[in-house]
């Protein structure tokens, strides 16, 4: 069992790592001068897994943020031609979002500054530790089940 102060420490330890991770990863993708920031990669990325363009509320919803906020990430990335407002054919009104074959290269390239990231971050641990760490992490993303009282 572990004291509240080991708690608190971990915790704090969890926040630090997070934001060593975000600052490794910005610092990469500045590295490769794409002209996009976090929360664009953000987007470019939630965009690539669905099936077919999804409207702006379907972003919001995915990405837990308003609705406007998309429409400032998308605005940016369009200036930048990496996506493209689209009608919807089923809807003159509703606008889709889609990707620019420039947005699918910067996909690319997000996913190369984000592996440099990542083997930045873990290169002083072994393989073994890779793995253990690994192992804790998916315990932490599935949560521990919940025990009845």
């Amino acid at each position: 069992m572990t004291s509240p102060d080991s708690d608190g420490l971990l915790a704090e330890q969890l926040l630090r790592l997070t934001r060593r991770v975000h600052r490794i990863q910005k610092h990469h993708l500045q590295q490769r001068d794409l002209g996009i920031t976090p929360a664009q990669s953000r987007l470019l990325r939630t965009l690539a897994h669905y099936g077919s363009p999804p409207r702006m509320a379907d972003l919001a919803e995915r990405l837990e943020v308003v609705p406007r906020a998309v429409t400032t990430l998308v605005d940016g990335l369009e200036a930048n031609g990496k996506v493209r407002r689209v009608p919807d054919p089923a809807n003159r009104r509703v606008i889709r979002i889609e990707l620019t074959d420039d947005g699918h290269e910067a996909l690319r390239e997000l996913h190369g500054a984000r592996r440099a990231a990542a083997e930045e971050i873990l290169a002083p641990l072994t393989d073994e530790q890779r793995g253990v760490l690994g192992g804790l992490l998916d315990t932490l993303i599935d949560g521990a089940p919940v025990r009845p009282c």
